[in-house]
C-alpha cells in the first residue's frame, strides 16, 4: 500500500439522526503525529472509530491509499491498530491474554498463538513497565496501569498506523510522559504513524508535528502546535480564559482566571 497513512474526504457522520461531523477533511503523511483537539462534543472520538473502520462511511476514508471499506477486517487489523477512551474488557481476563489479543491478525483460524506472538506480548509489557503484571486481572489494576495494557495491546499488534484517543486520560504525569515518550520513539525508530485525540493541549502540543483543531464537527484550525494553539483560537472555541507561552518543545497552554464581573448592589 502507497500513499497518504490517512486520507479522509468531505466525511459525513450523523448518529441516531444527530450530526456529528460535518465535511471533514484530513490527511497525516506515514511517520507523521498529527493530534485532534477540541472542545467536548467536537466529534474527535468519532473521527477516530471512523478512520479505524468502526463507522460506515464509504468512500470517504483510505488508509495507505486503499479505500477503508476494500480492506478486510483482518488486513485492516495489521495496518491499524487503535487504543479506545474505555475498551470492553471481557470478565477474568489476565494482562498476558489481553495484550495477545493485538496478535489476532497474526493467528491462523482455529490457531494457537506462536513462539513469535508470545514474545512481542512479553517486549510490549517490558517497555510499557509491566514486568510482572502477566498473570494479573485486568479487574485488579490501576486505572493507570489498565490504560497501559490497553496500549500494548495496540503495540502488540504490528500495526503501522496508531489511533489513540484521550491515551493518558488515566494516567498521573510521570507515566504519561512515559507512555507519549515510547510511543514517540516507537514512531521514529518503526516509521509508525500516529493519529491522536487528547484534552491536555500542552502535552499534545509537545508530540504533534501537527494539530487539528475541531469545533461542531467541522476543522477550523490546522497546522504546527504553534500556528493552532493560540489565545484566539483556544478563546474562541473553547470559550477557555488562556495564556500560551513557548516553551522548549511547543506552546505551553495556562490556564487564567477571568477578570471578575463587578455585581452593582441594588
Amino acid at each position: 500500500m502507497s500513499g497518504p497513512a490517512v486520507a479522509v474526504r468531505d466525511l459525513h457522520v450523523s448518529l441516531d439522526g444527530v450530526p456529528i461531523l460535518a465535511g471533514v477533511d484530513l490527511t497525516v503523511a506515514p511517520g507523521e503525529w498529527v493530534t485532534v483537539i477540541g472542545p467536548n462534543g467536537a466529534g474527535k472520538s468519532t473521527l477516530l472509530r471512523a478512520v479505524g473502520g468502526l463507522l460506515a462511511t464509504p468512500g470517504a476514508v483510505s488508509l495507505f491509499g486503499t479505500p477503508s471499506e476494500a480492506l478486510r477486517r483482518r488486513d485492516r487489523a495489521r495496518v491499524v491498530a487503535t487504543v479506545a477512551q474505555s475498551p470492553v474488557v471481557p470478565p477474568g481476563m489476565t494482562v498476558l491474554d489481553y495484550v495477545l489479543l493485538g496478535r489476532t491478525p497474526y493467528i491462523p483460524p482455529l490457531g494457537r498463538e506462536s513462539a513469535a506472538d508470545l514474545a512481542a506480548a512479553h517486549d510490549v509489557l517490558d517497555r510499557l513497565d509491566l514486568t510482572g503484571f502477566h498473570d494479573r486481572e485486568l479487574a485488579t489494576l490501576s486505572g493507570g496501569e489498565r490504560q497501559r495494557v490497553f496500549l500494548a495491546r495496540a503495540l502488540a499488534q504490528g500495526a503501522t498506523l496508531l489511533l489513540l484517543d484521550e491515551p493518558t486520560s488515566a494516567l498521573d504525569i510521570g507515566h504519561q510522559q512515559e507512555v507519549l515518550e515510547l510511543v514517540d520513539q516507537l514512531r521514529r525508530a518503526h516509521g509508525l504513524t500516529v493519529l491522536a485525540t487528547m484534552h491536555d493541549l500542552s502535552v499534545a502540543g509537545e508530540y504533534a508535528d501537527r494539530m487539528v483543531l475541531l469545533a461542531d464537527g467541522r476543522v477550523v484550525a490546522s497546522g504546527t502546535p504553534r500556528e493552532v494553539l493560540t489565545e484566539q483560537l483556544l478563546a474562541e472555541h473553547y470559550r477557555a480564559s488562556v495564556r500560551v507561552v513557548d516553551g522548549e518543545h511547543g506552546p505551553l497552554v495556562v490556564p487564567v482566571r477571568p477578570e471578575p464581573r463587578t455585581v452593582r448592589a441594588e
